[in-house]
């Protein structure tokens, strides 16, 4: 017993001891320490996860409206031409070949504007077109009409007889941010009803591609893509509103490589109006000749900022000349609005039409001084420029190439319904071919309708009847 006490008087004083030894470490050497880690993956997904707080653009809404209101739209054309031998004498001797008629066949995409069948699209997909033909999304094919061109904006609108039609309404293309969700629709490469996605990379962009005599270019630049086919095809918002029309890419190789551009809404609502009432475009012009302002101009002219629009010159009896705007001028202002660039100064007046009043501001020595500028046509007068083809009094239709051979001509367009009007009381029968205009040559109804609407006092017409016989007519449009 004596034995076992001992070893249990062991046993305790070894477990008091322990607990002691615990304590008195954990009182006088042991401080507890908080570490927090953090992790720092090498490698993470691209994608979002599915939790992800980021919320991306529903486009699907904008999308469904759109692609109803995109259109198809197939252009054939038949040209003859004549080829020569190479030698002028056997030439004059045997005179120039024939060569057999070629038919050409174009495609591209247009817009639905209004339920009744306008339609919106570039100029050159129906440039030189004898037959356009318009495809709906829901497969229907219509004959349409072409209501009229603007070769300067690259835009052209069309008519086909319809009724309850899906279209879209317009934006405003000047609400455009940069970095903004926008989609492209259209039927690139014959892939019809084609969506695709990009942002607002760029706005008042300057191609240099429309060689036109009056051209505007002031591109929406973006990065959705758009390839051969998508010509006139719809630029829309994330509500769905029409904000642009595409046109062109930028491309080494033909197709999409990154970057494409529309025609802006604003120029296009403009456009579509004009042909709508006048048959033409009311295009005003302010009269001067415009560039960006760069570091050395800025400098030259001590300029606070490197923006504006610097004037090179002035129009004779130009609207900003008789206004009171010199060269060397800077624009910055336009009826309130701020232009820093050529490109947004054209989109700006293209606008207006003749006879509108627009207040410029421009810096002078550094000095601010605001102008009211009436804007002027053309022809450098304030009048409303109509469509010389309704006054004219007649229809009009490209001659078919077993007449020409019968011929022996090459072009014109010929008289088919003949009515009261100027042509009428010039003398011109119905069934008259008319071959050349001022003495340029008419292949289709739209050079016709192009030179008429250039001339400016007496206008003369060439051409053939039927019988072989030659004649030629001068008349006037007077003030119309």
């Amino acid at each position: 017993m004596k034995k076992i006490g001992r070893i249990s008087l062991t046993f305790l004083l070894v477990i008091a001891g322990a607990f002691v030894a615990v304590w008195t470490y954990s009182t006088f050497f042991n401080e507890t320490k908080v570490v927090t880690v953090k992790e720092e993956p090498a490698v993470r997904y691209a994608s979002l996860p599915a939790d992800s707080e980021q919320k991306l653009p529903d486009l699907t809404f904008a999308a469904e409206k759109s692609v109803h209101a995109v259109v198809h739209i197939a252009t054939q054309s038949v040209r003859t031409g004549q080829w020569s031998s190479g030698n002028p004498f056997l030439d004059e001797f045997f005179g120039f070949r024939n060569q057999q008629p070629q038919v050409r066949q174009g495609f591209g995409s247009g817009v639905i504007l209004s339920s009744d069948g306008y339609i919106v699209t570039n100029n050159h997909v129906v440039e030189d077109a004898q037959n356009i033909k318009v495809i709906l999304d829901d497969k229907r094919e219509f004959d349409a009409r072409l209501v009229g061109t603007d070769p300067s904006t690259d835009l052209a609108l069309l008519k086909i007889d319809e009724d309850d039609l899906p279209y879209l309404t317009y934006g405003n293309s000047e609400n455009l941010q940069l970095g903004e969700w926008v989609l492209a629709v259209g039927n690139p490469f014959n892939l019809t009803s084609t969506v695709t996605a990009g942002i607002v990379s760029a706005r008042a962009r300057n191609l240099g591609i429309n060689r036109d005599t009056y051209s505007i270019e002031s591109f929406i630049q973006t990065d959705a893509a758009v390839n051969p086919g998508n010509s006139g095809g719809a630029l829309v918002n994330q509500q769905g509103n029409l904000v642009g029309i595409n046109a062109a890419i930028a491309s080494r190789t033909g197709s999409y490589s990154g970057y494409s551009f529309a025609i802006p809404v604003t120029i296009v609502q403009k456009v579509v109006d004009d042909l709508k009432e006048f048959g033409e475009v009311q295009r005003a012009l302010i009269g001067v000749n415009i560039g960006d302002v760069d570091a050395e101009i800025a400098e030259k002219l001590n300029l606070d900022k490197v923006e504006g629009v610097y004037v090179a010159a002035v129009t004779d009896n130009g609207a900003a000349k008789e206004a009171g705007i010199r060269a060397e001028d800077v624009i910055i202002d336009v009826d309130g609005e701020k232009v820093k660039t050529s490109a947004e100064l054209q989109e700006k007046i293209s606008q207006y039409r003749p006879g509108d009043d627009v207040k410029v501001i421009v810096l002078r020595d550094n000095d601010k001084k605001q102008f009211t500028v009436t804007l002027r046509n053309k022809h450098g007068d304030t009048q409303i420029l109509r469509d010389n083809i309704t006054v004219l009094g007649a229809e009009f239709e490209t001659v078919d190439e077993n007449v020409k051979r019968e011929l022996d001509i090459d072009n014109g367009i010929i008289i088919k319904d003949l009515n009261k009007g100027v042509l009428k009381d010039a003398g011109l029968k119905e069934g008259f071919i008319i071959t050349n205009v001022n003495k340029k040559p008419i292949y289709e109804v739209n050079d016709f309708k192009r030179e008429i609407g250039n001339a400016r006092g007496g206008i003369l017409v060439e051409g053939i009847y039927p019988n072989g016989e030659s004649a030629y007519y001068v008349f006037g449009l007077g003030d119309e």
